[in-house]
């Protein structure tokens, strides 16, 4: 027995309940519809010529049914007579390779054969104009060059900033499709003045690029949408404000708080652009947002095939296992840091060998003053929250919170011969 397991072997693991957070769940129904009947507004009619290349940006964030709506935009855009193409708009993602940004699209589900058109990537960028204080506004080199831009987006909550806009198609326009060096540009100063340089930005650009209109979602607790709206051009960035105020109503949170300890099996980019979203796990890489959840100890387990080793938002962790640390890719994860000027994302935890002695760890480690009765959180990521595992000594807060129905008994965590938990990934 190695040291460490020798350090632990005295840790007790609570029991373990499974409950179900409950949310309102307000889903629309027909998602092809009611896109198709947001893009036959008439507030929208006579922008789309026939002939006209159409760019249709993209970007890398997990969009709840973003092939289904990428797929009725290009048809709409096809029966109007335009020529529709799919332009990657995601920042430094994808280890800030044309290449890459199709593999993190792909892994997304939105490929030419999905989309019905083609998809054009590269990393250029045009100069469109500077800032006051000497930032230059740049431009998807492909997106600028088409008759019309169209972008699609989900508007919600920022992690790392809090603004009246914040991440949607606004941030879209400006970092999205200003590709690595845009974002550079946009975060060059840090993110104490990123809510106000994505609009400084996208003005200019929705000034000198031929953008039409903007589609963008809105999701409910539930990773589902809720509300589609087709925003011309010109208002994108007022109507993103109502927009972002519904999303925030519409975000979900952990019911208990404050914890001793919260284990997230997996973080991935398709979950939060900062792989776990602190919102959920109350840390953040920077003080410029607000977050509440009250965490002691955070230990994440394992991160996503999607998120192509892209790790940043580990550093916000206090523990993690040999598994994850082994899927780092450090050109993808340093490339989104170094972007984004914030180091600390994706600085290395506590690296454990397995799942076991990962919890055991967080447990030894969170001070709590009773180690018997420790408030222990088991989500799989911090977008899907409304199941999860409580530890037995909050079983009765449960019960008697109105938001908040428990599912099963009292059991144990499930561990293989290695000590890695069974169900990562698949329990949900």
């Amino acid at each position: 027995m190695g040291i460490i397991a020798e350090l632990l072997r005295d840790i007790v693991l609570p029991k373990m309940i499974r409950v179900t957070q409950n949310f309102p769940n307000n889903a629309i129904q027909d998602i092809a519809g009611t896109v198709r009947t947001e893009l036959r507004k008439p507030a929208l009619a006579g922008r789309v010529k026939k002939g006209m290349r159409v760019a249709v940006a993209v970007g890398s964030r997990g969009v709840a049914e973003i092939p289904q709506i990428v797929r009725v935009v290009v048809a709409e855009l096809k029966d109007l007579g335009a020529k529709p193409f799919i332009v990657p708009a995601m920042g430094s993602h994808g280890g800030a390779s044309a290449e890459g940004q199709i593999e993190v699209l792909a892994g997304l589900g939105v490929t030419e054969s999905s989309a019905g058109c083609p998809i054009v990537s590269c990393m250029d960028t045009i100069e469109l104009g500077v800032l006051k204080n000497g930032l230059p506004v740049l431009m998807d080199k492909n997106a600028m060059q088409a008759d019309g831009i169209v972008v699609i987006n989900r508007i919600k909550p920022h992690t790392s900033f809090s603004g009246i806009n914040e991440s949607g198609l606004v941030k879209m326009i400006t970092i999205g499709l200003g590709k690595q060096k845009g974002a550079d540009s946009c975060h060059a100063l840090g993110f104490k003045y990123m809510a106000e340089f994505i609009v400084d930005m996208a003005r200019v650009k929705l000034q000198k690029a031929p953008f039409l209109y903007g589609v963008g979602t809105v999701e409910n607790a539930y990773d589902k949408v809720a509300k589609i709206a087709v925003i011309p051009a010109e208002d994108i960035i007022e109507t993103e404000k109502q927009l972002l105020i519904e999303a925030k109503k519409n975000m979900p949170k952990i019911l208990f708080n404050p914890l001793d300890v919260l284990v997230v099996d997996q973080m991935g980019k398709e979950f939060s652009g900062s792989g776990m979203d602190p919102h959920i796990t109350g840390r953040a890489s920077v003080p410029y947002v607000t977050v509440s959840p009250q965490v002691a100890r955070l230990a994440v387990l394992d991160i996503t095939h999607k998120s192509h080793g892209n790790a940043t938002g580990m550093g916000l962790a206090d523990i993690t296992t040999r598994r994850l640390f082994n899927k780092i890719d450090f050109e993808f994860s340093y490339a989104n840091v170094l972007t984004a000027t914030v180091v600390q994302a994706a600085r290395i935890p506590l690296i454990i060998e397995t799942d076991r002695l990962a919890i055991q760890a967080a447990i030894k480690t969170c001070n709590a003053p009773d180690m018997s009765r420790i408030r222990m959180v088991r989500i799989p990521n911090t977008l899907h929250i409304d199941q999860m595992y409580i530890s037995e000594c909050m079983l009765n807060e449960a019960r008697q919170h109105a938001d908040i129905s428990v599912l099963g008994k009292q059991e144990n965590f499930a561990f293989d011969a290695a000590g890695n938990l069974t169900d990562i990934g698949a329990w949900r």
